[in-house]
């Protein structure tokens, strides 16, 4: 199996924490995508409460109780992270998005048969955060919520270890030019 993995880093912006972890593409993780495969692959790696949907969420939010990842099951979607004017990245059947807690995204284009499956580490449960419904004592609330989530066990597109999240240096303001070399696509 051919995968070919993309890491996005992202830093707070605003209200928004987004994260010190790095966005992960994984394109092409279940070949020709399909609803059974994908939450098949995703449950396989330990991600449960699986959803399905045609695409995500039209408005931008986070989640700060869990991670997520989102399957494309068919067709493609066009999604904007890390908040207004950040990446827009286009995922397509078979690709597998693995966000950290806190990373903003929004659906801002979609194919007319999209389908989406997410999941969660372990079946967490998941909450919707907008940053326009943010005060500064709430912002801290989901800062410190999101820091005292574990890295999953395993990533839910390739089962592996996260060694792209386990490696990332513990500050969103830490030099990341050498370690970004070693990963992959920034």
């Amino acid at each position: 199996m051919s995968i070919k993995t993309e890491l996005h880093w992202s830093k707070p912006k605003g209200m928004l924490p987004n994260s010190r972890f790095p966005l992960l593409v994984h394109r092409n993780a279940v070949p020709g995508g399909g609803k059974d495969a994908v939450i098949g692959r995703l449950r396989a790696n330990g991600w449960f409460n699986n959803w399905r949907y045609p695409g995500i969420y039209t408005y931008p939010h986070f989640h700060s109780t869990t991670h997520e990842c989102l399957g494309c099951a068919r067709g493609w979607m066009d999604v904007e992270f890390f908040g207004a004017g950040g990446v827009k990245l286009r995922v397509e059947a078979g690709d597998i998005v693995v966000l950290p807690a806190g990373v903003s995204h929004c659906m801002t284009g979609n194919s007319d048969d999209v389908q989406m499956v997410g999941g969660y580490p372990e079946g967490r449960d998941w909450d919707n955060v907008q940053e326009g419904n943010l005060t500064e004592e709430t912002r801290r609330a989901v800062a410190k919520r999101i820091m005292s989530l574990p890295i999953p066990a395993r990533d839910p597109a390739t089962g592996e270890p996260m060694h792209e999240w386990i490696d990332t240096p513990s500050s969103v303001d830490a030099d990341l030019n050498d370690f970004r070399d070693g990963l992959g696509d920034g």
